[in-house]
């Protein structure tokens, strides 16, 4: 995942100011806030696919008041940050593997301290404990194909009797949901364009936690000294522009946006007409929520993506799907609709800390094949974290007061 916040040319690691989830939902933000945002009208770009929207001028020559209430970009710090000792990099590291830990509680609760009581006190392998251990993965919201597949690999090594000890079957489920963890896992520095801007296009329901996921995901690139443009293409609720420009203010971005019910592909066109005139490294697209089901809605997340396409060739560059994870097993049935129509090719799993089914990440990784970016175990900016299989792994079965290894990049 580091791939992704590595800046082509070498630059030095950028503040971005602490905000949490609650600070920006259910905002109600007034007209005259002081957005550092690009609003673009786009009266002359309502036509159809593929017929090149016009402009009054190229966004290479127009003065900067040409475009209506652009303002100065934000500008962030680039004080050197001072070069920690050894030991507290790696104090620091142990504190946020840490607050990972904590994130997955509810999981763990669910998850592995019900294995270990279930193996307490055995002393044989028998049909009573397997079929214990179906239910606990199945309402650990593992999913029943992937219970089975688990089951199924124990059996086969009981028969073997290479396996006889009920206390190792849970070194043996560790290593198993590790690997399917693993197989899903592709670098994300493989989809990063070799020229021109990095394009994410944000897709999910309602209510998951996308707005706020392009907010962090922008933090995080601002971090490591990239130059983010956010383009507000959720045009059906006049909240969910506020919030992005105020997810863009605190992350020190611009915010490129049209009136509360413009077209949205119209608002994406000028959005990377406007990103790509002025070299940014990155252009984040939010999109509006809708359900899996909207065919129609579903219809138009497909020419979105295809306006995109016919801007810049190649992109989108990745396809992000925000699933929330309190949601359980309907998050594949949306990430298998998603995918149907505009091929994700990452995911985002959100509100892990809200959930004691945090094994949806591993059906979504067994059945998807889609790899996991990021997942959200907390509110503030860092508790959207990137996705290692064996961070992961390490946080859920180790406990609290285990001496803490420095975990793997």
């Amino acid at each position: 995942m580091l791939g992704w916040f590595k800046k082509k040319t070498e630059s030095k690691e950028q503040p971005v100011a602490d905000i949490t989830d609650n600070e920006t939902d259910g905002i109600n933000v007034a007209e005259n806030h002081d957005f550092k945002s690009v609003d673009v009208d786009s009266a002359a770009g309502s036509g159809e696919i593929g017929e090149e929207i016009q402009l009054t001028e190229s966004y290479d020559t127009q003065p900067q008041d040409a475009i209506e209430h652009e303002m100065e970009p934000v500008s962030v710090p680039t004080e050197e940050i001072p070069t920690h000792e050894p030991h507290q990099q790696n104090k620091n590291r142990a504190s946020l593997f840490r607050r990972l830990q904590q994130g997955l509680t509810k999981t763990r609760s669910s998850l592995v301290y019900r294995l270990d009581t279930l193996f307490l006190g055995k002393k044989e392998i028998d049909q009573e404990l397997f079929d214990d251990l179906e239910e606990i993965l199945i309402t650990s919201d593992l999913g029943i194909v992937t219970t089975h597949d688990l089951l199924d690999d124990v059996r086969k090594e009981v028969r073997r009797k290479s396996l006889k000890d009920p206390h190792t079957l849970k070194n043996l489920l560790q290593e198993k949901i590790f690997a399917y963890l693993q197989e899903s896992e592709k670098p994300a520095e493989m989809v990063m364009p070799e020229s021109g801007p990095f394009v994410i296009m944000v897709v999910g329901v309602n209510g998951v936690g996308k707005t706020t996921s392009i907010g962090k995901i922008a933090a995080k690139f601002v971090r490591a000294g990239n130059s983010v443009l956010l383009v507000a293409g959720d045009t059906f609720r006049a909240a969910a522009i506020d919030q992005l420009k105020i997810w863009g203010k605190r992350a020190g971005v611009e915010v490129v946006a049209q009136k509360h019910g413009a077209d949205p592909s119209s608002v994406v066109y000028d959005g990377i007409e406007y990103g790509t005139a002025r070299e940014f490294d990155v252009i984040i697209i939010d999109t509006a929520g809708r359900l899996h089901t909207q065919v129609n809605l579903m219809e138009e997340l497909k020419k979105i993506k295809r306006v995109i396409g016919k801007k810049l060739e190649n992109a989108p560059h990745e396809v992000m799907l925000i699933l929330d994870a309190t949601t359980g097993q309907n998050a594949i049935s949306q990430a298998k609709l998603f995918n149907e129509a505009v091929e994700v090719t990452g995911l985002t799993l959100t509100k892990l800390d809200g959930t004691a089914k945090g094994g949806i990440i591993v059906n979504v990784c067994r059945e998807l094949h889609i790899p996991v970016r990021f997942i959200g175990v907390g509110e503030q900016v860092d508790d959207l974290r990137d996705f290692n299989a064996q961070e992961f792994i390490d946080a859920l079965f180790q406990e609290n007061d285990t001496e803490l290894q420095e975990p793997v990049n």
